[in-house]
């Protein structure tokens, strides 16, 4: 069953989130008419998802073959045992994350500069830290790489998100949860005890 507190409707907060992450998954249909998922690293920019890869191969002939595409994206922030909320039962586990899905269309590029842009938001992502030459299809060492590789744009046609950190608990429980994570102290407890504060309307309110 969906639901509509866990949905997530602000554009900025999703464009942040795909702006975070550098991980996600590619939803394509093979020859035979099964789903085909490829988990890959992208970019995110003009509300654009880019990739890179090889030129030949079954992601590249699956898109060839058919454009529409599915793409998601999520994070697990932090498990939620039962114990938290409930001595007894088991009902009350659940995880708190992020997720987007994104429903598009697919198309390799071509033009060497959307080229150079793309592969040097990867960059950006994979290695903030700098270290290596502006990739530009006027710097020769990088305009046979910039030819070989396959850059790939999804335009997007439907985009939805589900943030989950609590907004449907009230009261006792939601503050057991957030006392649970605190005590527990795990490396993004605290930061899902922020996230729960931000997105649980109780808290929207003091």
């Amino acid at each position: 069953m969906r639901r509509a507190e866990f949905s997530i409707q602000e554009q900025q907060e999703i464009d942040n989130f795909l702006n975070e992450m550098s991980f996600g998954f590619l939803g394509t249909v093979d020859k035979d008419g099964w789903p085909h998922i490829t988990p890959l690293n992208y970019t995110y920019q003009n509300g654009h998802i880019y990739f890179h890869g090889s030129k030949r191969g079954a992601k590249m002939d699956e898109i060839l073959a058919s454009q529409k595409v599915s793409f998601a994206v999520a994070k697990e922030f932090a498990i939620i045992p039962s114990y938290f909320t409930d001595a007894r039962q088991a009902c009350p586990a659940t995880a708190f994350y992020k997720s987007v899905h994104i429903r598009g269309i697919a198309e390799p590029v071509e033009d060497p500069h959307e080229k150079s842009v793309a592969l040097s938001g990867l960059m950006e992502k994979l290695q903030p830290e700098g270290g290596y030459a502006p990739i530009t299809p006027e710097d020769p060492t990088y305009q046979g790489e910039l030819k070989a590789v396959s850059v790939v744009r999804i335009s997007v046609e439907e985009i939805t998100a589900k943030f989950k950190f609590g907004q449907n608990l009230k009261g006792e429980r939601r503050d057991k949860v957030m006392g649970g994570l605190n005590e527990r102290g795990g490396a993004e407890d605290e930061t899902t005890v922020e996230l729960m504060k931000k997105y649980c309307p109780a808290h929207k309110k003091e």
